[in-house]
């Protein structure tokens, strides 16, 4: 898996769209949202659907010009496979995306596109987060969730409180979400600019569920982005609430190197 790139050979050739009035919402749409197709899951855009937003399914190989094109409230990068140091299309698209303020949320793959657009290296775990039962803290709440994982990939990020992003025009980020086995990271959180990801699966259709209120956290990003409000995921920057063990302690049995594994 290691320098492969396959995004773009699961990702869907044309775009498509999915309506909340297909899946129980009862009204008009509340959001649009811009969603890449990266492998993406097809319970995803039925969880965003079922809240009332219109999702834009595009391929993976969309502009930003194919972004603006559907009037989104909000961009979201989905799950997929490959090595997320081979996305340097997808990088580049989110950026562009950053730049312009558009509030974004970002799964699995999603997470990692947005560390290293953030300037954050990645490296590839030697065995990978895999099943249904992957705790994690939320490390704004406090709250442990129970999660489904399925990625061999994790972003290299300071994992104590609310760093500088090695891109600077991007402000502040820190992490939102830490494995509780071993400290991988599995969140990210912007505080200066309107942007989050998880590493892990809130749409799994089996469950757990744990997690699905990142779905509705994203609308209120979307939300307060339309009406002026703050664009900070967390009121305060994240420290103490999960004491970390040592990293290089956690991470024996890890290939790891500063970009790509």
């Amino acid at each position: 898996m290691e320098g492969a790139r396959l995004a773009e050979e699961v990702s869907v050739d044309e775009a498509y769209v999915v309506e909340p009035k297909d899946h129980g919402w009862d009204g008009d749409p509340r959001f649009t949202i811009a969603a890449i197709d990266l492998g993406i899951k097809a319970m995803t855009p039925v969880r965003f659907a079922e809240r009332g937003v219109r999702v834009h399914v595009l391929p993976a190989t969309a502009t930003l010009e194919d972004v603006k094109a559907v009037n989104p409230d909000g961009f979201f990068m989905s799950n997929g496979p490959g090595d997320p140091a081979t996305a340097e299309t997808q990088v580049k698209l989110l950026r562009s995306v950053l730049d312009e303020k558009l509030p974004y949320f970002g799964i699995c793959f999603g997470n990692q596109i947005l560390g290293r657009a953030l300037g954050f290296g990645t490296y590839k775990l030697r065995y990978g987060h895999r099943g249904i039962n992957q705790p994690v803290m939320d490390r704004r709440t406090g709250k442990v969730e129970i999660t489904s994982q399925n990625h061999g990939f994790a972003v290299d990020a300071p994992l104590d409180g609310a760093t500088q992003a090695p891109e600077e025009r991007y402000g502040r980020v820190e992490v939102s979400h830490v494995s509780l086995n071993d400290d991988v990271v599995e969140g990210l959180a912007c505080l200066d600019i309107p942007a989050f990801s998880v590493q892990y699966h809130p749409e799994a259709a089996a469950g757990p569920h744990d997690a699905a209120y990142l779905f509705d956290r994203f609308i209120e990003l979307m939300a307060g982005t339309r009406d002026g409000r703050t664009a900070n995921l967390s009121k305060e920057p994240v420290d103490s609430v999960h004491n970390p063990i040592d990293r290089d302690a956690a991470q024996q049995g890890t290939d790891k190197t500063e970009d790509k594994k």
